[in-house]
């Protein structure tokens, strides 16, 4: 299974679009996709469930909330025992062999970073606390290592617009970081703080794994960038706009994360009642026009960086 982290520091840049509309694509070609949302905003579930089925079903017992609230997540309750089906979705797939999952979010989320904070303290030596270090940070890692996940083809993490230990373990558990981004000045400031702080995680987590010749029991990990893909670009006589070109110019030639060829444009007919069918807007559009497009394309180029293709070895 590829593990993919969605992020970016600012919110409002078509995050939860991109992963909710690039999985049902996925899932459509015929991939196993399971998407878990660990933004406290919970709009990717909310993508797929009702807010009165997300109350009355999943809210108090499957949620992502309950796995990180144990003593050490996933001590109490296992991740496979989140997944949920949702069923809208999945009837409008046109083959029988995808499938898309979801693990739910929870709004009270919001406070678990700083209870996980708290779990890092507490151990005088620094054996021990390198130990909790990698415990805490591996912990989504080790839950998608369960053989109950072998059978996805790959997993979308829609993160927090921030640099929390909720979405430091999302990082520590992907193999590819996918950075959503519109197509202006406050969107891409901060692409490069974004870059640093995953460089800085990646070499503190790999440094406490080679502690002592090797601290057993863990590996040492290498999320890559697999690019930054603009949203909500204005088009105008088919082509972007000037203003936000520049941009895009600025982030290909002076930026550290890789710019993807494709681009979504900003279509409110398209995405302007998100989850309120259930069904992501790219699996209920009629015929392929411009935005059908170039969502394909961008699971195209997706997939083709992840090695991944419908029908292949799972």
């Amino acid at each position: 299974m590829r593990v993919v982290a969605v992020m970016n520091y600012k919110g409002g840049v078509g995050k939860t679009t991109i992963t909710a509309n690039l999985g049902a694509i996925a899932a459509n070609l015929g991939l196993r996709v399971l998407l878990i949302d660990l933004d406290p905003q919970t709009n990717l579930t909310f993508s797929f469930f009702s807010i009165d089925e997300w109350h009355d079903r999943i809210k108090d017992k499957r949620t992502i909330k309950q796995w990180y609230d144990a003593e050490m997540p996933g001590r109490d309750i296992s991740l496979s025992d989140l997944v949920l089906t949702p069923e809208r979705v999945n009837d409008a797939l046109e083959t029988a062999d995808g499938r898309l999952d979801l693990i739910s979010s929870h709004l009270g989320l919001i406070d678990i970073d700083l209870e996980l904070a708290a779990r890092l303290g507490g151990t005088t030596t620094l054996d021990g606390s390198k130990r909790k270090f990698l415990d805490l940070h591996s912990c989504l890692r080790r839950g998608l290592e369960d053989s109950d996940f072998g059978q996805y083809d790959l997993a979308l993490i829609d993160c927090a617009p921030n640099f929390g230990l909720v979405t430091k373990t999302a990082i520590v558990a992907s193999q590819k970081i996918l950075v959503p981004a519109k197509a202006d000045y406050l969107s891409t400031l901060g692409l490069e703080y974004l870059v640093g702080n995953c460089d800085s995680l990646v070499r503190q987590f790999n440094e406490y794994v080679d502690h002592k010749g090797g601290v057993a029991g863990y590996r040492r990990i290498d999320p890559g960038m697999l690019g930054v893909v603009f949203t909500m670009v204005q088009i105008y006589s088919q082509q972007v706009t000037a203003a936000q070109h520049a941009y895009i110019e600025e982030t290909n030639l002076n930026s550290r994360v890789p710019v993807l060829t494709s681009k979504i444009r900003n279509s409110p007919r398209h995405f302007g009642d998100a989850g309120e069918s259930g069904v992501p807007a790219m699996l209920r559009a009629t015929g392929r026009d411009e935005v059908v497009r170039e969502f394909e394309q961008l699971v195209d180029e997706v997939l083709g960086a992840l090695a991944l293709s419908p029908g292949g070895d799972r």
